[in-house]
């Protein structure tokens, strides 16, 4: 293993484990599927549904031959552009058949993808660019993204540009109208030997040069996160972590025929480790048709589970909750639905209760992080359930609670401790970070990072973080990277940044702030100050002007007591 591995001892023994005895009837733990490259989950759909739809986008759709063919066009065109194995590439995209495209042929011809959030604002693409060392980005002809790429491409590394056309990923007269309605969306262009056309990178025969892959060391995705800290660092996903993983969640499911012909809605972005696995990797593996959405736009996503008749649905709570409180919920038919995840955040008890009465199904909660791929656990679809649990471990995964000071100790059942988990979707590492590395992966466990404790059949419960990681509508937000951008306004003196619980979005970021003498700031003044500093999910929904913020002797802002006073006003 490389030195940003984490060399590793086996964890604790399973024989004795309660959850065992609770495991889901037709499913086993014992999880002995070796390990491929990440293009064998399309290898085997396509051998197995070559014909069957495989993306809808916007009234497009492609089967899982074409997009194998486009796929095999990419990934000859990426070679010809200079990809070689560890070659690292972007994807800038939403929801839209060219991630999937160029997800596969980027793994294809040997390169590593590296996932950028098209919400990103520069100082945050910089870091990323140039700390992944991502040589080519593909993004589309939308202005608001391809501008952002211009740039970096005069400010960073980045050597190439690869610009998608919208209009061509649509059909029909949407094909035709979408340059013209949308002119104003749409970037000017200078292409040349540093911009290429999507169209110069397919036209080819699609005969790439096959590349050895070793699934247990070789690097498939950089997956940026905070990890256990605010810096943004890439979680090493390789071949076998997010192969497995997939495996691992169709072997959760395993009592379901696998025949393909099942439709779930892509709305949860690719670009996200959950969307990534549950949605991407997971549907392909399925056969399923994807029913891609580059935005969540409640009405729009009603109008699409009304008229598809769709089967499958991964979503984060809030997304369950705007469904639940849409005005046409209950006129929808629900009963081509077969299974509702959740997973992200916390699944407010409520929530999931209503919307099983609404739909007859229950939403089946699931547990992960970007470092395990992301699937670790999930509340079975049959036998026991438990509100307020994370479930039991998936096929292959142990989950043990550890002493929070020596995380070498395991803790008696029923008693809180850190939340470890050991598994095949456990990563690799962190990116150049073997110090991170060290400090998350101990003895085989990686260290979650949340507080926690399992019951007397196994079941895991979370109640509370180590970290001071915020989760707003199941993204990561990193108090220390809101309040950096905040104390770049000259009227700043102190802030300190938390997470609030939020019904809606399962935290809401709030800012405590405490002005320089004499200086003047409003809200509105300040989230127009931030708006070029901070992705829209990172702007503090909630800002408190203060006299003073509570410190320790030493001067240390005391964020816990701030969360004490909010109880208190709840009381």
């Amino acid at each position: 293993m490389s030195e940003d591995g984490a060399g590793a001892v086996a964890p604790g023994t399973t024989s004795d484990q309660p959850f065992l005895n609770k495991y889901p009837e037709g499913v086993s733990w014992q999880f002995d599927v070796p390990a491929q490259p990440v293009p064998a989950i399309l290898d085997r759909a396509v051998s197995r549904w070559p014909d069957g739809n495989m993306t809808d986008f916007l009234g497009k759709r492609l089967t899982y031959r074409e997009v194998n063919d486009l796929v095999n066009r990419a990934a000859k065109g990426l070679q010809d552009l200079g990809v070689t194995k560890g070659t690292k590439v972007g994807l800038f995209l939403p929801n839209c058949p060219y991630h999937i495209i160029f997800y596969y042929a980027v793994l294809r011809a040997g390169g590593t993808v590296v996932n950028y959030n098209p919400l990103y604002v520069e100082k945050e693409l910089v870091h990323q660019i140039e700390d992944s060392h991502t040589d080519i980005i593909v993004t589309l002809d939308i202005k608001v993204l391809f501008e952002k790429m211009q740039t970096m491409l005069a400010e960073t590394r980045l050597k190439h540009i690869i610009v998608c056309r919208m209009a061509d990923a649509l059909g029909g007269i949407k094909k035709l109208l979408f340059p013209i309605a949308r002119r104003k969306d749409l970037a000017k262009i200078q292409y040349g030997s540093d911009v290429v056309k999507y169209a110069d990178v397919i036209s080819n025969n699609g005969a790439y040069t096959r590349v050895d892959i070793d699934p247990e060391e070789d690097v498939a995705v950089l997956q940026y996160t905070g990890g256990t800290t605010g810096v943004p660092k890439g979680a090493m996903l390789t071949h076998a972590n997010l192969y497995l993983n997939t495996a691992q969640t169709d072997a959760w499911f395993a009592y379901r025929e696998d025949n393909g012909g099942e439709k779930t809605l892509a709305i949860l972005p690719f670009f996200h480790v959950y969307g990534m696995t549950a949605i991407m990797n997971f549907g392909i593996w399925r056969g399923a048709e994807m029913i891609l959405l580059p935005r969540f736009e409640i009405d729009n996503v009603v109008d699409v589970i009304d008229k598809q008749k769709l089967s499958l649905m991964a979503g984060v709570p809030t997304m369950y909750s705007a469904l639940l409180h849409h005005p046409k919920s209950r006129e929808i038919d629900w009963s081509s639905f077969q299974f509702f995840s959740s997973g992200g955040a916390p699944l407010p008890v409520e929530t999931l209760r209503a919307f099983q009465e609404l739909t007859g199904r229950q939403i089946c909660e699931g547990y992960g992080l970007t470092e395990t791929s992301p699937v670790a656990c999930a509340i079975p679809e049959t036998g026991v359930y438990k509100p307020a649990s994370i479930g039991l471990p998936v096929p292959g995964t142990l989950v043990e609670i550890v002493d929070m000071d020596d995380p070498s100790k395991l803790m008696p059942q029923g008693e809180k401790g850190e939340l470890t988990i050991s598994g095949p979707q456990v990563m690799k590492g962190y990116w150049g970070r073997p110090e991170a590395t060290a400090e998350s992966i101990h003895n085989g466990r990686l260290l979650t990072g949340d507080i926690g404790y399992q019951d007397e059949d196994g079941y895991t419960f979370i109640v509370d973080r180590k970290k001071e990681m915020i989760i707003a509508s199941g993204y990561n937000v990193y108090p220390r990277h809101v309040e950096e951008a905040i104390y770049e306004h000259p009227a700043v003196e102190e802030v300190a940044v938390v997470g609030l619980p939020d019904e809606y979005r399962g935290q809401t970021v709030k800012a405590y702030i405490k002005l320089k003498d004499g200086a003047e700031l409003t809200d509105s003044k300040l989230e127009e100050f931030l708006k070029d500093r901070l992705s829209p999910i990172q702007l503090p929904k909630i800002v408190e002007f203060r006299g003073e913020l509570p410190k320790s002797a030493i001067g240390k802002i005391l964020k816990k007591e701030l969360l004490e006073e909010e109880a208190a006003r709840k009381i």
